[in-house]
């Protein structure tokens, strides 16, 4: 997707309205727990400001489902924003409404105002598809549209989390000011940069590391990934539903009996396509899942009563070895309950032989959520090329799924 970016535009004089990513948890105060997507926004913010425009942020926090609640509010995100900027930021109470139109006329150049939470308001997530199907919510949902467009001159998507979905503020803003600039931010760019890169044009070795509770949450993302890579290392939960399709006992571990017949077909084309599946081969149960827990390592089945949480010592030094082969690694989803010990330490050995395997040179990125937590958490998130900041934009990304959302937006 070769398109546009910040850079790309002249926006002297204009006002530019971006879509950001500010969605991230806040403690029980409404304090602000991680501010780093609002530092990834910073550069696409500071290019605007520096090219003499003045800017509208929006974006999501949470699911308030169309209902204004505090706790849900972007006014932290405001406050810290006008610390990270060194410049007061406007807050409008609301993203629509004759206050936001106000303040937006009046934004002069250099100035930042950003809108309240847009989830605040259900035509926000209303999908194209109930809207085709439904005239009274097509008419809602682009009257919503029509209003955050008219605020700007010039339309800024900077939100990869969010590039995977038709929400208003995504699809239909965009489609709304057809004829207006329409441009990708620094942070998409470089998503679709080392995502695309690495997906397209990759160096064999080429490895994909897929962890996580579900099989069916990876299916698409193993069918096309299978077409592409050398091998593809499975663990977490749905390594589980791959070894009842190879009629292994499970115990209680998490398995998805319905995918069953799906996991042997897919075990089929990846012999046909010469991609090897690699399975773990001794596992960490327990007969309840709790920190400290009593455990053992078993090879093969899994007896009653006990449940899989995490790969064993000798299938870290398999993964490990086949990742130190590689010179691409995707890495989605977690080993193992990475957020509890013992059950960690998969997930661990993972992340350190994927940081050593660039060190060395090969490209790596980390697609987002639990993996993406997992791997910051030991401290390795700059030992390796690229940490998506998107989970689900990621995972749809690697299923080669089209982003409406993007497709749409102004091509170089």
């Amino acid at each position: 997707m070769a398109k546009k970016t910040v850079a790309d535009i002249d926006v002297k004089g204009k006002k530019v309205l971006m879509r950001c990513d500010f969605n991230f948890p806040l403690d029980e105060n409404c304090n602000i727990t991680s501010d780093k997507r609002i530092v990834a926004a910073l550069p696409s913010i500071k290019k605007v400001l520096e090219g003499g425009a003045s800017v509208i942020l929006m974006s999501h926090l949470g699911r308030p489902e169309g209902q204004k609640t505090p706790k849900e509010s972007l006014a932290p995100v405001a406050k810290r924003l006008s610390e990270l900027l060194g410049k007061d930021v406007i807050f409008a109470d609301d993203c629509i409404g004759s206050d936001v139109d106000t303040k937006a006329k009046t934004l002069k150049s250099g100035q930042v105002m950003l809108l309240e939470n847009l989830r605040f308001h259900r035509e926000e997530e209303i999908k194209d598809k109930k809207a085709k199907d439904d005239p009274k919510l097509k008419e809602a949902k682009e009257n919503f549209a029509k209003k955050l467009a008219a605020l700007a001159d010039i339309y800024i998507d900077d939100a990869f989390g969010t590039a995977h979905r038709d929400n208003a503020s995504m699809l239909t803003v965009p489609q709304m000011m057809k004829g207006k600039p329409r441009v990708i931010g620094f942070l998409i760019e470089a998503e679709l940069k080392f995502l695309g890169d690495t997906v397209n044009n990759p160096q064999k070795p080429f490895f994909a590391i897929l962890g996580g509770a579900k099989v069916s949450d990876k299916l698409g993302v193993i069918e096309n990934l299978m077409k592409k890579v050398n091998g593809i290392l499975i663990g977490g939960a749905m390594a589980y539903t791959f070894f009842k399709a190879q009629g292994k006992s499970v115990g209680n571990s998490l398995c998805e009996n319905n995918f069953i017949d799906k996991a042997k077909e897919l075990l089929g084309k990846a012999r046909e396509m010469n991609c090897e599946i690699i399975l773990p081969v001794d596992t960490v149960i327990a007969q309840e899942l709790k920190e400290g827990a009593k455990n053992k390592v078993v090879e093969g089945n899994i007896d009653d009563g006990w449940q899989g949480f995490d790969i064993g010592p000798r299938t870290r030094k398999l993964f490990a070895n086949k990742i130190k082969t590689a010179k691409t690694i995707i890495w989605n989803g977690p080993m193992g309950v990475f957020e509890m010990p013992p059950f960690d330490e998969g997930t661990k050995a993972v992340a350190m032989a994927v940081a050593e395997a660039t060190d060395k040179g090969a490209r790596s990125v980390i697609g987002g959520g639990d993996s993406a937590s997992a791997i910051k958490k030991m401290g390795l998130n700059k030992r390796v090329s690229h940490v998506s900041t998107g989970g689900g934009a990621s995972l749809e990304f690697l299923e080669g799924k089209p982003f409406k959302a993007i497709e749409i937006l102004d091509e170089k």
